[in-house]
């Protein structure tokens, strides 16, 4: 019989890895990051086997770290998810992706009648009822969003 051999991805010198993704997410995590880009080199996995979370996504951005407010996007979508950044080819920094427990300036509110859907400048801001599932409430109109309401906010289809 013979002996299976396993398919290996080429690690990165500079960069990011995102960690335990959500299975089927990482596609809405490239969508907030703006990638692909001609510019930015992107290894993505998916439902890849995982012992903590059944499946997971994996991404590994070449050449960029990731700005605070894209990890706060990225909690929205993919609350488990790390960070891990990469330099010249070692871990230098890791951590996990924090929701906050106010979220200003990233979604939009799904009332057509609230204030921040107007010409009007005001930004949006949400509080965070609850992380898992989220539920999130405007600021403005109180208007309760869930996890699906802000998932298709990252649509990628």
């Amino acid at each position: 019989m013979k002996t299976p051999w396993e398919l290996k991805v080429k690690p990165i010198r500079n960069g990011t890895v995102i960690d335990h993704i959500s299975a089927n997410k990482a596609l809405r995590v490239l969508k907030i990051l703006g990638l692909p880009s001609k510019e930015t080199a992107v290894t993505l996995a998916m439902n890849v086997q995982s012992s903590q979370m059944g499946s997971k996504d994996i991404v590994k951005i070449e050449g960029r770290e990731l700005a605070s407010r894209e990890v706060d996007e990225i909690a929205l979508i993919a609350p488990y998810a790390t960070i891990n950044i990469i330099r010249n080819y070692e871990i230098v920094g890791k951590g996990k992706v924090n929701l906050l427990n106010e979220i200003n300036s990233i979604l939009n509110c799904s009332n057509p009648n609230c204030i921040t859907n107007t010409d009007e400048p005001v930004t949006t801001r949400f509080t965070v009822l609850q992380k898992e599932p989220l539920i999130l409430r405007c600021h403005y109109c109180e208007r309760i969003m869930d996890q699906t309401e802000v998932q298709t906010q990252f649509r990628v289809f």
